[in-house]
């Protein structure tokens, strides 16, 4: 669990960023490109990805073991050339200190060793493995990071405006709730509990549309605290290539799936889904188990039948995640 201490000044100091943030997003984007979960909604997008990432980003992947990354990459920044200058300005001491936190107890890599010398080849081999990994993962999706990003803020500003500010922290995730001035937000899985005092600086929040779990935190000293939270509908953003609306849903979930999802306008049967779309009973069980195990559908027995229905989250992906894409 994450609770977030507020005092009457944090409160009126809570504010939604105004844009996107494209490093912040790249390295979420990174997160879950290394991430095992959330295979079906995800797994399509990670294999397109690994294929099309260049050897120039690998030396990322020394940097960030376990997928645990150094402080001094926690940057915000309207532009990547902001956000990577701002790394590059990053206080020696500040870069020696979250490469040693992160490689504790294990061999570093030659050009990670040079890095924490200050050398100026490795932040030169630093800095094209970013704006690889930009150009390849954040850029091709950034317009569509910036029209979620603009659909959220809107978003937020009507709830508080509707039902204020406790209500709309607590809505962000589900099960978190604001009380007595704490913000607690549970992590299921998560052992322990991290206190997080604002002490007056305030309170960032900031949507992410790559991650899945639970928020990112920035709590740097004499800076407000910056908050990133799982937004949109649950699917990762994909380029639009100009094909069918429903393309990107196909690509995440697959045309079978997304045409058994679309078929469920009506409680139905395994043998019923199997007619409708084409396919034999054992294959459209096979994929209605996996749609229930992403919570896209539910199943219940009636006698010796089964019959199959969505859930909310798969009408939303149905009605949104197409137009979002």
């Amino acid at each position: 669990m994450i609770r977030i201490h507020f005092t009457a000044d944090d409160f009126a100091r809570v504010r939604f960023a105004r844009r996107p943030s494209p490093v912040p997003e790249l390295h979420a984007a990174l997160m879950m490109l290394g991430a095992r979960h959330e295979e079906l909604l995800f797994g399509r997008w990670r294999n397109r990805l690994l294929r099309a990432v260049p050897g120039a980003v690998e030396p990322l992947a020394d940097l960030v073991p376990d997928g645990v990354a150094p402080d001094f990459l926690d940057v915000l920044g309207d532009t990547p050339d902001e956000g990577f200058a701002l790394i590059r300005a990053s206080r020696p001491e500040v870069v020696r200190a979250g490469i040693e936190q992160v490689h504790a107890g294990r061999p570093a890599p030659p050009w990670i060793r040079a890095l924490h010398r200050g050398d100026t080849d490795a932040w030169r081999t630093l800095g094209r493995a970013q704006r690889a990994a930009y150009e390849t993962v954040l850029a091709p999706v950034w317009p569509l990071v910036q029209d979620l990003h603009r659909a959220e803020f809107t978003r937020h500003a009507l709830a508080v405006a509707s039902h204020g500010l406790g209500a709309t922290l607590s809505d962000l995730a589900p099960g978190s709730r604001v009380r007595d001035g704490v913000w607690e937000w549970p992590l299921p899985g998560v052992p322990g509990v991290r206190e997080v005092r604002l002490g007056g600086r305030g309170l960032v929040l900031r949507p992410t549309f790559h991650w899945r779990r639970g928020p990112l935190l920035q709590d740097l000293p004499d800076r407000p605290v910056a908050l990133a939270y799982p937004a949109g509908v649950g699917l990762p953003p994909i380029p639009d290539g100009g094909g069918r609306a429903d393309e990107p849903l196909a690509e995440v979930l697959g045309r079978t799936r997304l045409a058994l999802l679309r078929s469920l306008d009506e409680a139905r049967t395994t043998t019923g889904l199997a007619r409708r779309i084409g396919v034999s009973n054992a294959t459209a069980s096979a994929h209605a188990s996996a749609l229930r195990a992403a919570g896209l559908l539910t199943t219940t027995r009636t006698g010796r039948s089964v019959h199959h229905t969505r859930t909310p989250l798969a009408e939303l992906l149905l009605t949104g995640g197409a137009a979002d894409g």
